[in-house]
């Protein structure tokens, strides 16, 4: 009992005792948020009764399921193998898990081997010098003048991760080389997505120019016939004039369509990774592909489908435990250190063994007591990036739940309106086929012609314009999934 009263009395406990009080009052509270997840059971655009309801995952649908077009297939393998972009955040998941490595190795102790040598020359009148001079009158001894030290052995120091700081710290890092990970699906997932954009795009400029080049063709028939007409006095040069201007009109759109294509072109070997080169494609598949809805699940699946959910999740993670790193901080330190080796002032001494061995064992406790502003700093910012990162996680899937549902009322609606323009266009051609036959017959005039020659090239340009937005909805909804490419 008085060995007990007497530990609880010594001064190092009660410097520790009270320094732990210290920290313990100076940590301030924090304010933490958890996300607020409310994921509605079904998409807007899907009932309980829906197929795709019942769909598997959409995260093991493979591309090609989506799009029936090798060529783009084709495209997307290599843009997922020359991307510039991908390589480099290749890389960055390296770094992150070199970062893993290293905050692993920080928790465990740090041993050195080396050699060590030096010399000294102190003045006589310090207390070095004088406790030299006593002993070379005391032993009769000269001590040497200036004084060599030589060591060769082991160095030790170890910080005991009381706190789990250095262990924390190490699952912070994991977490976030995991995400950074997931940053590259998604990453990739968006890749995949603007290539078959551009592609898609590219396509219905190959079927405008192909639609104009047919217009013009039409119309320089128009042409002919008025000439044949005009030679029997059954037409005028205006009928040839306005005809001209309009070939003239679609010829300078023509022009503008081809210098599209470079560029959509150039743009599509950018996402590629390779210089400009012509692009194999084959411009027909835009109208006479079949779009099937494919299956798109629930919106549940959506915490396991997209990248950008786990990677925000991930975040948020590696947040709450910043938190626990940031704490660790206001408590005492303790540090272990210790040598062991052979000293000498000679090195004809040096390996003259037990004389010459020299051995220490040290421990330190350290504690920040004054000015604690960086510390509250780093914990106050701990707690701000958790609060971030929840949002972060709802907004993430709260955008899933929207692009998703935006995209398939797109596929629905657009299809409606492809259907229409169908018909639409099927009733232009009927009237330019019966205007000019009343034309050539000299029962019509040629602006019935020209009029309804110009509004089926309109017609039959938006039809390719909403068969493009029809692919890139598709596109969309592939994106909205969290993709099925499988790389």
């Amino acid at each position: 009992m008085t060995k007990l009263l007497s530990l609880k009395r010594n001064p190092l406990w009660i410097a520790l005792g009270s320094a732990l009080l210290v920290q313990a009052c100076a940590i301030p509270q924090l304010e933490t948020r958890e996300p607020q997840i409310s994921v509605p059971e079904y998409y807007n655009a899907q009932s309980a009764t829906d197929d795709s309801v019942s769909s598997p995952k959409t995260a093991s649908i493979d591309w090609r399921d989506w799009f029936n077009d090798p060529q783009l297939t084709e495209l997307v393998e290599t843009a997922i193998n020359n991307n510039q972009e991908v390589a480099i955040l290749l890389q960055r998941i390296n770094m992150a898990a070199n970062e893993v490595y290293a905050r692993e190795g920080e928790y465990l102790p740090s041993v050195s081997a080396g050699v060590e040598a030096d010399t000294e020359k102190v003045g006589e009148y310090t207390r070095d010098g004088a406790v030299e001079e006593h002993l070379n009158i005391k032993e009769g001894k000269a001590f040497p003048d200036p004084l060599a030290n030589l060591r060769l052995g082991l160095n030790a120091t170890w910080e005991i991760d009381v706190w789990h700081k250095l262990r924390n710290a190490t699952k912070v890092a994991s977490l976030e080389y995991m995400s950074s990970v997931e940053g590259r699906k998604f990453f990739i997932t968006q890749l995949v997505s603007e290539v078959s954009r551009t592609y898609f795009e590219l396509l219905a400029l190959d079927n405008k120019l192909s639609t104009l080049d047919s217009t013009i063709a039409v119309q320089q028939n128009v042409i002919n016939t008025i000439n044949t007409l005009k030679q029997y006095g059954r037409s005028t040069s205006l009928p040839i004039s306005r005809f001209t201007a309009e070939v003239k009109k679609n010829e300078s759109e023509r022009f503008l369509i081809q210098q599209e294509i470079v560029e959509k072109e150039n743009a599509l070997n950018l996402l590629l990774g390779r210089p400009p080169q012509p692009i194999a494609r084959r411009s027909e598949t835009l109208l006479s592909a079949n779009i099937i809805k494919p299956n798109v699940g629930v919106p549940s699946e959506l915490l396991s489908n997209r990248a950008d959910i786990r990677q925000a999740e991930l975040a948020l993670e590696a947040a709450k435990l910043n938190i626990s790193v940031a704490k660790a901080n206001f408590y005492p330190s303790f540090e272990l250190k210790a040598s062991l080796g052979l000293a000498a002032f000679d090195s004809r001494y040096l390996f003259n063994v037990p004389e010459s061995l020299a051995y220490s064992l040290s421990g330190e406790l350290f504690a920040p007591l004054i000015n604690l502003r960086a510390i509250e700093a780093v914990y106050q910012n701990a707690s701000a990036e958790q609060i971030q990162a929840a949002y972060e996680y709802e907004l993430a899937l709260v955008r899933a739940v929207v692009e998703v549902t935006n995209s398939l009322s797109k596929l629905n609606n657009l299809a409606q309106s492809v259907n229409a323009k169908e018909q639409q266009i099927m009733s232009l051609d009927q009237s330019v086929d019966v205007a000019n036959k009343l034309f050539s017959s000299a029962h019509g005039e040629y602006l019935e012609v020209l009029l309804a020659q110009r509004e089926a090239l309109e017609a039959r340009s938006e039809f390719i314009e909403t068969r493009q937005q029809q692919m890139s909805a598709l596109v969309d909804l592939y994106q909205a999934l969290g993709g099925g490419w499988q790389s």
